[in-house]
């Protein structure tokens, strides 16, 4: 059955974000007021004696809290980045992403091929 709450919820804009074992969902909702909100939700891939589950954990952000929220989220990471590691280019991060992603891609259209036998 489907929980009053759900009903009052509509999916705008959804962005998934993955993290090597770790997903992250940002997902823009509103309200029947047309309120707008946003989640945050890390989903990490959890193994138990019967098999995997996922173990998630939300954050909820309303539009009052949105540019306290980026302003926080900046100065962390530029702290980060700028005062406690100097020395990382975290471009490198993005290069390695789009070198795995090219790898893979080319690996599915090298699977559609025809098997040849010499």
């Amino acid at each position: 059955m489907e929980d009053h709450k759900d009903k009052e919820r509509v999916e705008i804009f959804s962005e998934r974000v993955r993290a090597g074992k770790r997903t992250y969902f940002f997902d823009v909702k509103a309200t029947r007021s047309n309120d707008y909100y946003l989640t945050i939700t890390e989903s990490k891939r959890r193994y138990k004696d019967d098999g995997y589950f996922y173990e998630k954990h939300k954050i909820f952000l309303y539009k009052e809290d949105f540019n306290k929220f980026v302003q926080a989220l900046n100065d962390s990471v530029n702290h980060v980045k700028e005062e406690l590691l100097p020395e990382v280019d975290f471009e490198q991060f993005d290069k390695e992403k789009e070198e795995f992603e090219n790898a893979t891609e080319t690996v599915q259209s090298s699977d559609d091929s025809e098997l040849k036998w010499d």
